[in-house]
Order: C-alpha cells, then structure tokens, then sequence
C-alpha cells in the first residue's frame, strides 16, 4: 500500500508565491511611471532654459537696433553735432549699450552651450539606460513567472498522478474482495493499482525537483536580480537629480559671469555723464557761430523838429550836399538810370503781376548790359545757391567753411596721389613682368589722375588764397584800415566780373576796366519804367566808406574814403550795399568797401554775435 502526501499540502507551499510575483511587477510598473516623470521634469528644464536663451537674444537684437538707430549717420549734419560734450556722452552710451547687448548674447550662448546642449544629449542617454534598466527588470519578471508555470504544472500532474494511483488502489482492493471475480481479473488490477502508483512516485520526484529550482531560482531573484535592477535604477534617478541641480546652479552661474562687465558698461555710462561740460559746450556754440563782426556805435540823436543835419565831416559832405533838404523824392528821373530795382508806382494791374515775370520778360526781350548778370546771381543767393567763396556769410563763419573746403581738398589730392602712386608701382611691375600684363595700358589713367591732382591743387590755391584774405582782414577791424581793392574781386568773381573786369592797381585802389565785349544800351522799355520814379527807400543805418570806390557802371555811385553816407538797403548775399548821398544820389557800393552800422530799430537790421 503506497502513502503519499497529500496534494493539498504540497499546493500550499507553493500558493505564495504568485502573489509575490504580481506585487513585484507593479512595483515595476510604480518605478516606470516615476522615472517617466523625471525625464519629463528634465525635458521641461530643458525647454525653458531654451526659451531664455531666445529671450536673451531677442533682447540683444533690440538693444543693438536701438542703439544702431539713434547712432550718428555718417557725413551728415547730425554727425557735426556729437563734438559736444553732451552729445559725446550720448554716443558712448550708444557704444556701451552695444557691449551690454554683447553680453546678453554671450548668456544665451553659454546657457545654451553648457546647458540646453548637455541637458540635451543626457536625456537621450537617460532614456537608453532607463529603457535597458526595465527591459532586464522585465525579463527577471518573466523569467520567474515561467518557473513558476513549470511549478504548477508539475504540481498539477503530480496531483492527478495521486488521484489516479488512489483510484486504482481502491479499485483493486474492491476487485480482490469480490469472490465471483476471476483471479486474473484480480491480478490485472493490481498491476495497474502498481503502474499508477509508480507514476505518482515519479511525479512527486519531479515536483520536488521542479520545486527546489523555483525556490532557488525565487530566491535568486528576489534578492539578488531585483534588487540589483533597482538599485541600477535608484542610481539612474540619483544622477538625474544631480544633474537638474547641477544645471541650475549653471544657470545662475553664467548670469553671475557676466555681471562684472555689464558693470564695467554701466560705469562707462556713468563716466561719459561726468565727462558732460556745459561751460565747454557753451565755447563751442559761441565758436561755432561768431560772425567777427564788430558791435555798431552808438545811434545819433535826429532832430526832426528841424530838417535832419548829417553829422558827418564838413570835409566828406559840405560839397555833396546842401543844409536843410529833406529826403529825396524820386518823382523825376535821376542824371543817371539807377540799379533796376528802384521801382516806380504802378497801376493796379502791373501790381498783380509778379515782379518775377516782368523780371523774365525784361531779361529776355533785348540783349542788356552786363550788370544785369550781378542782379540775376543776387537773385539766386536769394534762393539759396551761395557763392563758391562763400561770401555771403559773416567773416569769422566764412574762414571755417573755407577752412573745411581747403582740408577736403587736400584729402582728394591724397586721394589721387595715393592712386597714382599704386599704378605707378603696378606699371613698373608690368614692365619688369611683361607677362603679368601691359604697362601701356595704365598710361591713360596715370594721365587722368595726374589731370585731377592738377586741378585740384589749383582749387586749393584759390580757396587758400580767399582763406588768407579773409584771415588777414579779420584783425583789420581794430587797426588801422588797409586798401585791398582784390577782397571783393575774389569774394564774388561772378558778380563783379559780369559786370567789370576789375584790376588791382599797384596802389591798392579799385579801378575797373570796360569789358572786352560791346556794351549795348538799353532802350526805355515798360520795365525800366517799372524801376523809375519810385517812392524812396527809408534809411536803415549809416555807413563810413573805407576805401575810394570809383563807380563807373551803371547803377553804382562814386564814394571818397572816409566819407559818411546813408544806408538804404543792406548786403542781400551778393556782396553789394545800397546807400545814398543825397535826393539825386543813391547806388550800390561794394561790401567790403563800407562799415555799415545799422539802425537796431530799423526792419532787417543785423545781428551782430
């Protein structure tokens, strides 16, 4: 009779098991979900520290237009204006904010460097070691999941063994009980009573085997594969949070990088306003707008309870005119037909037409005298186009522009020079290497150049020459007066010499020659009229002739040095002054020829600096 242990018992050792196995892999599922999360906290660092970055350089990008768009456009007029103290100050604050913008882009630069580029690279490194990490934890699972179906199928098998052995027990016993089975009904019976209980011993010497190994192989896992899975993974998860905190810590540390030199940036600031003088500022204003005119004297007291007495010298007037007339009427015309702007009253028709028109149709009827040339040039200073010599400006402004003119010419020489000095190397290369190419071939450049630096060199001369005069003249305000009878000549060559062709005499006087060419009269047309018989001008000042001035064309008048006279209207830019003598007397006198003092009450009066 074979005894065999229960099923029942051998089942309960092993039920446990399993619970333990479905506990294992949801702690593997909780670890999964968790380190998922930490990539994505990492992912997320990642993105907003890519977004600082953009920021950053968008950042720069702005304070580098801002300061690009209030920066000084070059040879323009703005760039004249940043010799100030003020505005210097100005413009290096516009340098330092291109540095401070500089360094807004090296922080972008470096946080995405040291930063968003490793934090970048370790994700995808992370993933790959946490995806080997599970795949082995899951493999373990597996592993002990399959022993464990091994188990139970042996533990199934053994337990039908056994009911199949107690049912052929139980049979046999029955069968050899009974009297009216034959013996060898009997003997069959047992043998297979025998055969089922072998099988059962086999089983149970199978489960005991398979059992042994899911032990071990349980054992094994538990606390040597998971547990070194886990751990793998706890260090995986330890080094991500190092990492994060580490690149934290870079992100303040690249912005702490740049802190000194952003401070050296804002010091240059604060140095540039220190450096701001207003007293110089206010010198420079004063220089760069002083005329070298001197003030005019003190205005004599008229007295017009009686007629208006000249106090000027008996020796300059006692034979021009007489005691006790009244200011000229110019009802009839004068000896002499007088500069063209003197206008008689016109009708209420001619007073609607432009003087411009009438103007154009007298410059176009007839051929007229040469001084007509001077009135058309007066009338385009009054448009704005100056004089080459800038003779239309006060003194001391006038050296400067002339000053520059000389300076820029002398830069355009240098200019060609240099030009003509690198073809003339490039031609003694040719001709020493005929192969490299032909020396003739520069020749007609080489001449070109040599025209320009010729011409250019006589442009100096002639600024040089109006910048002496004009340097030499200044002074000459509080000293003794000297006769240059060539300053107007070279203020305004196209003036003068449309309508003279003035000289020089070896004294110093002003003479003038008649033009080569035939003067024609002009004929008495309505625009003469126009200019006839006009009401007279008012005075505006006085004026002492400095200089002889013989006024032999027409429209001019005669003056003796010393001599005081009347002003009746100032220099317009062309370099003539209207003045009068007496009723009959009145015409244009040159500039330079006269010291005007203007009445301050009087409209259009000049402003003395």
């Amino acid at each position: 009779m074979l005894s065999l242990p229960h099923p029942s018992v051998l089942h309960g050792a092993v039920s446990a098991p399993c619970l333990c196995c479905r506990k294992g892999k949801d702690q593997f599922d909780n670890l999964e979900k968790h380190t998922q999360w930490g990539i994505d906290v990492l992912e997320k660092y990642i993105k907003f520290v890519k977004e600082r970055t953009e920021i950053e350089l968008s950042y720069a990008k702005q304070l580098r237009n801002l300061s690009k768009k209030y920066q000084p456009k070059k040879n323009s007029k703005e760039e004249e204006e940043y010799r100030y103290t003020s505005t210097r100050a100005f413009l290096a604050t516009l340098n330092e904010m291109n540095d401070y913008a500089g360094q807004h882009e090296v922080i972008s630069e470096n946080m995405t460097s040291l930063i968003t580029a490793e934090l970048t690279r370790y994700v995808q490194e992370l993933k790959q070691e946490r995806k080997s990490h599970f795949h082995d934890g899951r493999k373990a699972q597996q592993h002990i999941e399959t022993c464990w179906k091994q188990l139970e199928a042996s533990k199934r098998r053994f337990e039908r063994d056994c009911k199949e052995a107690d049912r052929a027990q139980q049979y046999f016993e029955k069968m050899d009980a009974d009297i009216n089975v034959t013996k060898a009904d009997v003997e069959k019976a047992r043998q297979q009573a025998q055969l089922r209980h072998q099988m059962a011993e086999d089983s149970k010497a199978e489960y005991s085997s398979t059992l042994q190994k899911f032990n071990s192989e349980q054992h094994e896992h538990y606390y040597t594969h998971i547990p070194n899975i886990f751990q793998k993974i706890q260090e995986m998860e330890e080094r991500r949070i190092v990492r994060i905190g580490e690149s934290m810590k870079t992100f303040a540390e690249v912005d702490r990088q740049v802190i000194p030199i952003i401070g050296k940036c804002l010091d240059e600031i604060t140095k540039a306003a220190e450096s701001v003088d207003h007293k110089n500022d206010s010198q420079m204003v004063i220089e760069a707008f002083k005329s070298g005119f001197e003030p005019p004297g003190d205005v004599d007291f008229e007295d017009f309870t009686q007629p208006m007495k000249r106090t000027v010298s008996e020796s300059s007037l006692s034979n021009s005119r007489g005691d006790g007339k009244s200011e000229p009427k110019f009802g009839s015309k004068s000896k002499g037909k007088l500069w063209p702007f003197i206008k008689k009253n016109k009708s209420p028709k001619q007073q609607k037409e432009p003087l411009s028109h009438r103007f154009n149709e007298f410059m176009t009827s007839k051929p007229k005298i040469h001084c007509f040339r001077s009135l058309k040039r007066g009338l385009s200073l009054k448009l704005g186009a100056g004089p080459e010599d800038f003779s239309n400006l006060p003194p001391e402004q006038r050296r400067k522009k002339l000053q520059q003119k000389v300076d820029e010419l002398n830069r355009d020489i240098q200019k060609e020079m240099d030009s003509r000095d690198a073809l003339t190397k490039m031609k003694d290369v040719y001709i020493k290497n005929p192969q490299m190419g032909d020396a003739a071939s520069v020749d007609h450049r080489l001449a070109e150049l040599g025209q320009n630096i010729e011409k250019l060199r006589l442009e100096v001369q002639k600024f040089e020459g109006w910048l002496a005069e004009v340097e030499g003249r200044l002074p000459a305000r509080s000293e003794q007066p000297r006769r240059q009878s060539g300053v107007y000549e070279a203020q305004n060559p196209s003036g003068v010499n449309s309508c003279a062709q003035d000289r020089e005499s070896p004294d110093g006087s002003y003479t003038e020659e008649q033009s080569q060419e035939t003067e024609m009269k002009v004929p008495a047309t309505d625009f003469d009229d126009e200019f006839d018989d006009e009401e007279p001008l008012p005075t505006i000042g006085t004026c002492k002739a400095l200089y002889t001035f013989e006024g032999q064309n027409e429209g001019t008048i005669s003056v003796a040095e010393g001599e005081m006279l009347y002003v009746i209207e100032e220099d317009k830019g062309d370099g003539w002054t209207r003045i009068r003598r007496n009723e009959d007397e009145e015409g244009y006198v040159p500039t330079s020829y006269v010291e005007v003092y203007l009445d301050k009450n009087a409209k259009g009066a000049m402003t003395y600096i």
